[in-house]
């Protein structure tokens, strides 16, 4: 048994983190799915809410590693 994370650059800020690819919040940009980080769902929530769209709100353990059967 092992476990599996992704890090890349987050779609809002650039900054590199990690996460778990199945579980992370992300936008579709030109099809492809682009990973937020938690700093930047922080940010935009009270944006998203003040113009009437729901919050973000990650899954559990979408900043950690996942089982690698969840892939």
């Amino acid at each position: 048994m092992g476990y599996a994370f992704c890090t890349s650059p987050c779609f809002g800020c650039g900054q590199l983190f990690s996460y778990n690819p199945m579980r992370v919040p992300s936008c579709r940009v030109n099809g492809v799915r682009e990973p937020i980080c938690l700093t930047c769902v922080h940010r935009v929530n009270p944006r998203r809410i003040a113009n009437g769209l729901e919050p973000i709100v990650p899954l559990p353990g979408a900043y950690e590693p996942c089982d690698e059967s969840e892939l």
